[in-house]
């Protein structure tokens, strides 16, 4: 492998890893508000 392959292996690996856990937090996130009781979803409440 020359030294390109090695940085785009490593970006490649890098990028995927940070996608992988973003797609983790956003499904994490999406099942802990489902949890919520309705009436202490304060970022739903409109602005008073």
């Amino acid at each position: 492998m020359t030294h390109v392959g090695y940085l785009v292996a490593g970006w490649s690996i890098s990028v995927a890893a940070v996608v992988a856990y973003a797609g983790w937090v956003l499904m994490r996130g999406r099942s802990l508000s489902r949890r919520v009781p309705e009436n202490r979803r304060r970022w739903m409440m409109p602005d008073d």
